[in-house]
């Protein structure tokens, strides 16, 4: 016979919950490396300067209006661009893309992010991947300031959507995973 008991915050059976931990930066982080996340270029044109960062952090916010969000740390090189322009695409990374996002990870080569690969763009002017598996070309609707990031709520004027298998690129604990 299994031991169960019963309490109001959750049934134990043989097990003992985790002691709780402190709700610290340090514990969020690994807490948030648990998190898989599709992986994506967050791409801007500010004038004729292309900028762009790789991210974790976008999500739906809407249907209608296609709406989405991305949260921007505002220590990045690209958040004052982002800012600035007012447009941005999502652009939803492949397996096959690891290497373009390490290129856009890795502040060492800012000029070379945009060097290899196919770019274009779409309404927006913002540099479109032409490989992604998804592209959200969007106009910034709001931005707004939160401790150390900037939440961009991007209205959707396009989607590039091409056809292929769709194996995204996953980023959990810490590195790049495939989902197979």
């Amino acid at each position: 016979m299994m031991d169960v008991e019963w309490n109001t915050r959750h049934i134990k059976i043989g097990l003992r919950p985790p002691e709780p931990v402190a709700a610290d930066a340090v514990n969020f982080k690994q807490g948030m490396r648990r998190l898989p996340a599709g992986v994506s270029l967050i791409t801007t044109r500010d004038g004729e300067a292309l900028h762009g960062l790789v991210a974790t952090s976008a999500s739906a916010l809407s249907a209608d209006p296609p709406t989405l969000l991305v949260c921007v740390n505002k220590s990045a090189s690209s958040h004052d661009p982002l800012l600035r322009a007012g447009v941005f695409c999502v652009n939803v990374l492949a397996q096959e893309d690891e290497a373009v996002a390490s290129r856009f990870a890795s502040s060492g080569n800012r000029e070379g992010r945009f060097t290899e690969g196919g770019w274009i763009s779409l309404v927006t002017g913002a540099p479109v991947f032409e490989a992604a598996l998804a592209a959200f070309d969007c106009v910034t609707a709001h931005a707004i300031s939160y401790q150390s990031h900037t939440i961009f709520i991007g209205e959707i004027r396009t989607i590039s959507l091409p056809e292929r298998r769709i194996e995204p690129l996953v980023y959990l604990d810490g590195r790049y995973r495939n989902l197979a």
